[in-house]
């Protein structure tokens, strides 16, 4: 294999290399990149600050009429239970969990924090 070390008109460095060789250590750097996020998240997991969902769960993410009638379910919490504790009115949370409402960011920021869950976890799909 032949490696060329090079420098631009204005001076810069550069390496000039084989495609498939290219290829190969950008396919090297990827995996390293996917390891560092599944060990992040292997220890959020551990340290309880992720939780997995299991194909019964997404199913009934999928049924509930929005994330937030997921997650407040899955959580065990009432309507009024849930809006106490995100200090918002229940009639307005009941409004967003039946999709009739659309919150926002400081609402479903609110909502998330006594879940326990991020916020893009409750956002509904368009």
């Amino acid at each position: 294999m032949t490696i060329v070390r090079t420098r631009t008109p204005s001076g810069e460095a550069i390496v000039i290399l084989p495609e498939a060789e290219f290829e190969r250590l950008h396919d090297l750097a990827e995996e390293a990149a996917d390891a560092r996020v599944l060990a992040a998240s292997l220890t959020r997991l551990q340290a309880g600050d992720e939780e997995l969902l299991n194909g019964d769960d997404l199913d009934a993410l999928r049924a509930a009429p929005t994330p937030l009638a997921f997650w407040r379910g899955r959580r065990g919490l009432s309507a009024a239970a849930l809006a106490r504790q995100a200090d918002l009115p229940e009639e307005h949370v009941s409004a967003v969990e039946r999709g009739e409402s659309i919150g926002d960011v400081q609402l479903y920021r609110r909502l998330a924090r006594a879940l326990g869950v991020e916020i893009e976890d409750l956002v509904p799909d368009p």
